[in-house]
């Protein structure tokens, strides 16, 4: 099988550099970037030249995401989705402790996860564990094992091994990890909310709007703010999708508390209003709301109170995920965006007037930051040589030819005049080519 080639150095005109395009070299030694050169700089070895119109930037840090192996392994698995993810410009991606069997929630599951994964990984990849009601009390053992911190659910999480937890749970496990400075990352809709929403069998999109109201978001944030507050520990809400909460969260940054927030590509390039009825592919929760509900999420962006983009990729079976005949009560919920995330969101940021170094840090310096890998996320030297560049090259996504697993998609057929072209992992670079062994991606734990 073919090897990819290892690059001595990385030459552009558009290098970003801290917050700044600049013409440079980057100087690639063992991994590791060596040194920022000047443009015309002397190099000794392989030099990947870029076009002038190419953007070099740090790789992605996707830290939502759901592989599903073992156990649903049909769904995603391993070498699926890191090879979608290095073909999206993510060199770096976290795994969810939800929907794999077993769910990460022991040490004993961990181990058979990482096993899972070895030999299998394109890019580099992390774990994060669960908290869930039989496991509290429990959660230092796998924090000393390296999980990057803990996920919960404030409301049925979709599979029965990953049940969530009540209001005296949640309180149990901000505690529990306070104790020991970990990160509670929280998927903040409200049981009680939901449950009392009405859940009419439709192929309407606007029923199934109707069955997730902004208030599960407001009313599950506030809960867990408030248990924050109490204790001390650092969380992060998962996958904002409703504005409405954005003056809570504002509120509870300037009062000190140690909250971040991520939201997603297909809040911030779909609308409502764009969803076709019976589209299934569209279906995920929180749900994608209207135009001016994104709208306010890209202002969140810019003014601070929302941190990073994540992807959720959180695909399965086309069965599962069309089952219902267009019945979206009934359908599985998540999108599968691993791929093309990166792409749609420069998209959108550009007819918005927000630069590529903006999205960048969204997407590879803040989510690097959220989980203590400070030697990647950026171009700087001594840190990882996890680089992707993104050119001027127009496309248009044929769900058939994504690397994910299942052929569906809510990128389907969408168009973009911008594309990652080359996705290097320290300093090697990954090749589109399927006879190109990329297995060279490695596992990772947090260190204190």
């Amino acid at each position: 099988m073919a090897q990819p080639v290892t690059y001595d150095a990385v030459r552009g005109r558009q290098v970003l550099v801290g917050d700044a395009f600049v013409p440079a070299t980057v100087l690639i030694q063992d991994g590791l970037i060596a040194a920022i050169a000047s443009y015309d700089a002397e190099v000794i070895g392989d030099v990947l030249e870029l076009p002038d119109t190419a953007h070099l930037l740090p790789g992605n840090v996707d830290t939502h995401v759901h592989v599903n192996e073992p156990g649903r392994t049909a769904w995603e698995g391993f070498a699926t989705a890191t090879r979608a993810a290095a073909l999206g410009g993510v060199t770096t991606l976290i795994d969810m402790p939800l929907n794999s069997v077993p769910s990460t929630t022991t040490v004993d599951a961990l181990v058979a996860k990482q096993a899972a994964a070895t030999g299998q990984l394109s890019v580099d990849v992390g774990f994060w564990g669960g908290a869930v009601p039989d496991n509290l009390g429990s959660l230092e053992p796998l924090w000393d094992e390296g999980v990057f911190g803990f996920k919960c659910f404030l409301a049925p999480s979709g599979v029965d091994e990953f049940p969530h937890l009540d209001a005296l749970q949640l309180t149990a496990a901000l505690s529990e990890i306070a104790a020991f400075d970990g990160l509670l990352i929280v998927h903040a809709e409200d049981a009680a909310v939901l449950e009392a929403a009405p859940h009419h069998g439709s192929r309407a999109y606007a029923d199934f709007l109707l069955s997730r109201p902004p208030e599960a978001e407001t009313t599950a944030i506030r809960h867990l703010l408030d248990g924050a507050r109490e204790t001390g520990c650092r969380v992060h809400v998962l996958h904002l999708s409703s504005a409405r909460s954005l003056d809570l969260l504002a509120d509870a940054r300037a009062e000190g508390l140690r909250v971040t927030v991520e939201t997603c590509p297909h809040y911030l390039c779909f609308a409502a209003e764009q969803i076709p009825d019976a589209a299934p592919e569209f279906k995920c929760c929180p749900p994608i709301r209207d135009e001016g509900n994104r709208n306010e999420l890209w202002q969140a962006l810019q003014s601070g109170v929302i941190d990073t983009i994540v992807s959720d990729h959180s695909p399965s079976t086309v069965d599962l995920k069309c089952a219902g005949n267009g019945n979206l009560q009934v359908a599985w919920g998540g999108i599968s965006g691993l791929q093309v995330g990166f792409a749609a969101v420069a998209q959108e940021a550009r007819t918005r007037g927000i630069g590529l170094d903006q999205v960048s840090h969204w997407m590879a310096r803040n989510t690097a930051d959220l989980v203590g890998l400070s030697d990647r996320g950026r171009i700087a030297v001594g840190a990882a040589a996890d680089l992707t560049v993104h050119d001027a090259v127009s496309w248009e996504v044929d769900v058939a030819n994504l690397a994910h697993r299942n052929p569906i998609s809510a990128y389907d057929g969408q168009k973009y005049d911008g594309a990652v072209t080359h996705t290097l992992l320290r300093g090697r670079q990954l090749g589109d080519d399927p006879q190109i062994d990329d297995a060279s991606g490695t596992q990772l734990q947090r260190t204190p």
